[in-house]
């Protein structure tokens, strides 16, 4: 399987908390996963409200995309954060990150 090689996720993590609060934003891990090789999922925000999770999916070519997995429901808010926490149970090597930032997709490469 090709695909592009993988910065460990202890580093992605710290490089998009470092990022988000130089631009004036807050960041904040809900939950850490496995150091080297744990899948990241993204939540943002924008001043606590309009949520979005984004975490990296396989493609056919063998690379990984950032994809949309979730939006908050803003009729049922805790919708999402009940679904984050059964992501997060049914993978403990997973990342969970929370930046609060406007315009968060550009902090993964999403334009």
């Amino acid at each position: 399987m090709s695909g592009e090689p993988r910065l460990p996720a202890h580093l992605e993590v710290g490089a998009l908390i470092r990022r988000a609060g130089a631009e004036g934003g807050f960041a904040s891990v809900l939950q850490k996963g496995e150091r080297d090789a744990g899948t990241i999922v993204v939540v943002l925000t924008e001043r606590g409200t309009n949520a979005r999770v984004y975490e990296r999916m396989p493609q056919a070519d063998g690379n990984r995309a950032w994809t949309l997995s979730r939006a908050e429901n803003s009729e049922n808010k805790a919708e999402l954060n009940e679904w984050l926490d059964r992501r997060g149970n049914q993978d403990p090597d997973l990342w969970i990150v929370e930046l609060d930032i406007a315009n968060g997709e550009r902090f993964i490469g999403i334009t």
